[in-house]
């Protein structure tokens, strides 16, 4: 019965930590791939830079380069933590490009439920991001 237990922990510890491998790098591709795509279709994103912010395409770029970056660093143990919290804090300040998109739709051509499941979808990334900062 012992036997029985520690092998159903066992289990248990090495389904969990390769949910949360593949977690890791799913979050890591995803964030990856958005930041490369800033630099494959910088349009969209300019289109989506609310006007009083400055500078629009260096913006832009440097959001692509963060997203790439912290994308990598998620990867990479050591830094896994800072990473997932330096993803969090991107989520957060891009957030104003989002609410500026849904106040304008018509920047980019879709459903409002689209649009507004743009804005949750933050939401699910920060909490997906925050399972990984410790």
């Amino acid at each position: 019965m012992n036997d029985q237990v520690n092998d159903d922990r066992i289990l248990k510890d090495w389904l969990s930590m390769m949910a949360d491998l593949v977690s890791r790098a799913l979050l890591a591709i995803l964030m990856i791939f958005a930041g490369t795509m800033h630099f494959v279709n910088p349009d969209f994103f300019l289109r989506i830079v609310p006007p009083y912010l400055p500078f629009h395409r260096a913006l832009v770029y440097v959001s692509g380069v963060c997203e790439i970056g912290l994308g990598i660093l998620l990867l990479i143990p050591q830094s896994r933590p800072h990473a997932a919290w330096g993803i969090i804090a991107l989520l957060i300040a891009v957030f104003p490009a989002n609410i500026y998109l849904y106040q304008n739709q018509h920047l980019v051509p879709a459903s409002p439920t689209i649009h507004f499941l743009r804005l949750v979808l933050q939401g699910v990334l920060i909490y997906w991001a925050y399972r990984h900062t410790r």
